[in-house]
Order: structure tokens, then sequence, then C-alpha cells
């Protein structure tokens, strides 16, 4: 007599939670849409914040596209605590899911409707969000990885001359 489970038995788990927490998944892409004009000074606060972003630019502002999509919370949490009280949001793509999440002053705030955020959005961080395009495609991008510190800074009184 053998102990091996009949194949054609259905097995139910204990805990169906498990099945419905697509929270727990980690996402394949995560972008912070900013209103930083342009992508050197958003690379350089980046840098200075040790978040490792490729800064895209677009017509909306400066995106952050970090390169560890699984310290998204993270990122969006450094990124918003160094943009004070501008806010910003969070695009996270898992699976087939999008969401969408406002930060500002560091503080995780409400979630919104992907598609809202998307209806207007420009079609780079729509094609950056679904992967039909990578950030090496991208015109102008910079990133904050392997900027020093005095690059940071220099980068960041540049953008307040501009002013």
């Amino acid at each position: 007599m053998t102990d091996a489970p009949d194949p054609d038995e259905v097995v139910v788990p204990d805990d169906l939670s498990g099945l419905l927490d697509g929270a727990a998944e980690v996402p394949s892409v995560a972008l912070v849409v900013t209103q930083v004009a342009a992508p050197a000074p958003l690379a350089a606060a980046c840098a200075l914040a040790k978040v490792d972003v490729d800064a895209v630019p677009s017509t909306v502002g400066a995106i952050a596209v970090l390169r560890d999509p699984a310290a998204a919370g993270d990122g969006a949490e450094a990124i918003s605590r160094l943009l004070r009280a501008l806010p910003v949001i969070l695009l996270e793509r898992r699976e087939g899911q999008i969401t969408a999440t406002r930060w500002a002053n560091g503080e995780r705030g409400d979630e919104l409707p992907a598609g809202l955020v998307l209806s207007d959005a420009p079609a780079v961080l729509e094609d950056l969000l679904l992967g039909s395009i990578s950030v090496a495609d991208v015109a102008g991008v910079v990133s904050s990885v392997g900027m020093s510190r005095w690059q940071a800074m220099r980068a960041l009184a540049g953008a307040r001359k501009g002013r």
C-alpha cells in the first residue's frame, strides 16, 4: 500500500487568500511620474537619495523608471520626500494589472484609477509601463546610477539657474 495521492483527487487548500493577493507579487515595471521639468535634476535628486533610476523626459514632467521594481515603495517614498509638497504618482505593473498610487512628503496616499491616470498620459509613459519600449530607446534619458554627489549637486545648481 502506498501513500501516493490519487491523481484524480482534487485538493483544495485551507487558505485561499494567497490566490487573490496580487499585492504580494513583485512588480515587473515601476515608474514614478513627477512634475520635475527635466530629467537631469530628477536623476540628480535620486542620486543624492541613493535611488537607482533612469529619468525620462515627457510632456507632463520627468518620469523616474526604477531600476529595481521590487523596491517601488521605497523609491516612491524617497522621491516624494525629496520633492516635498509636490505629489508624485507611482505606477506599477504586475502581470497584466496596473496600479497607481499618489505619494507626497514621503507618505503613501490614496490609490488612483490607473485608467484615469493614463488617459491623458504621454505615449512614452504608457509605452514604458507596458514594455513596448525600453528606457534605452528613449532620447534624453539621464541615469542616477554612477552619478557622483558632486555631479548631482552641479546638475541641481544648473537647473536652478535655468529658472
